[in-house]
């Protein structure tokens, strides 16, 4: 297994940002054999599909091309434009096989590493000049393995054409018994399916390449814990960077919720180590909600800040501390606590009622219903 210099050794899994900036350079799991084992069955296909068109359509532009009046011959302009007839009528004609190659040939690499196009790969680098780098890699491990896969792809093909011209003696040799075009015709559709044959030879060899080059990708991409430990911390930023971002989240949350003590209802207070601010909508089917709540110094703020603008404080640590430790902001307060909260609202409008009237205020709420759980 391959070490840094460190001595930590790649047992990690690729991470996306590695696999991406992978990509990104062009190194994509690319197996040659599947590329080559899906043209070449691309291709037998294309010829058993449209092989009778091709010999009808070289016949005939064989026939055009031999077919050329004495006095043309003569003419070098002539015979320029006949080449480039037989040419334009053989690349029209082949059009249609060369279009399956090209699909053929573009499927094998998006099958398995996807679309992939990297300037880096293809920019200039002295190092691949290096002849004692090439013998390198010529030596390797990879090398061999490449030396085993062409040796073992000679030999299978090499027994199978061997079994195939056995197996196909008998018509072989029955070609000289038959006219001109029914030999031509015969011999076509025999090395068609011949051709078919050898070509589906080559799937073992990608089924067994395809899972080594994928292999063999992932493990030259794997990573040591501490580079795995490396990218987190610089993708999801320094501890120090992140605590100061969570500070000012905090603080901008903070001054949001400050700017909702001046439209609350009451505030509820421990007297000074809580304070929760309810707003209730006396036109709305929805129970009271909390738009700012607090401890120690927010807790300060918020009773100054409601002083300021009037708001009633109310001092019912029971209760307080039951908000505090239930209710999230914006969200409306739990049942439990509804017969609670509505004893203090109720004393907030008669409060407010008997400071308009000039009339005497009502006594604070005490023993406000809060359930033991809550306490």
């Amino acid at each position: 297994m391959s070490q840094q210099g460190s001595g930590e050794e790649r047992t990690e899994q690729p991470t996306p940002k590695r696999l991406r900036e992978a990509k990104e350079k062009g190194q994509v799991p690319r197996s040659r054999e599947l590329n080559g084992t899906i043209v070449l069955m691309i291709g037998a296909l294309g010829l058993m599909m449209l092989g009778s068109t091709l010999v009808e359509d070289l016949a005939s532009i064989m026939r055009d091309a031999l077919s050329i009046e004495r006095a043309r011959t003569m003419d070098p302009a002539a015979l320029v434009q006949q080449f480039g007839m037989v040419i334009g009528k053989a690349l029209w004609m082949l059009s249609p096989l060369l279009a399956l190659l090209v699909v053929a040939a573009m499927t094998g690499p998006v099958s398995m590493g996807g679309f992939s196009f990297s300037a880096k790969a293809i920019a200039f680098k002295a190092e691949k000049l290096n002849p004692i780098k090439g013998l390198g890699r010529i030596f390797s491990a990879k090398g061999l393995m490449e030396l085993v896969k062409t040796l073992a792809k000679f030999l299978l093909v090499a027994v199978v054409s061997v079994l195939l011209l056995w197996s196909l003696r008998t018509e072989l040799l029955s070609l000289a018994h038959e006219s001109l075009a029914q030999a031509l015709s015969h011999a076509g559709t025999l090395f068609v399916w011949a051709f078919m044959a050898l070509s589906s030879v080559l799937i073992l060899v990608a089924a067994i390449d395809v899972p080594f080059q994928l292999y063999q990708h992932t493990k030259q991409l794997k990573m040591t814990l501490k580079e795995v430990k490396d990218e987190a911390k610089e993708t999801e930023g320094r501890p120090e960077v992140k605590g100061k971002i969570r500070s000012l989240q905090r603080e901008m949350s903070q001054r949001r919720m400050m700017d909702e003590v001046p439209t609350a209802d009451v505030i509820v207070t421990n007297p000074t180590h809580y304070a929760v601010a309810l707003r209730y909508d006396r036109e709305g089917n929805g129970a009271p909600k909390v738009v700012a709540k607090g401890a120690d110094l927010i807790a300060l703020r918020i009773r100054e800040i409601a002083t300021e603008h009037g708001v009633t404080i109310v001092s019912a640590p029971p209760l307080a501390r039951a908000l505090y430790a239930t209710t999230e902001l914006e969200q409306e307060i739990p049942a439990e606590l509804y017969v609670a909260v509505a004893h203090i609202l109720a004393y907030v409008y008669q409060l407010d009622a008997a400071r308009a009237q000039g009339g005497e205020e009502p006594p604070s709420p005490t023993d406000l219903p809060v359930p033991d759980e809550f306490k």
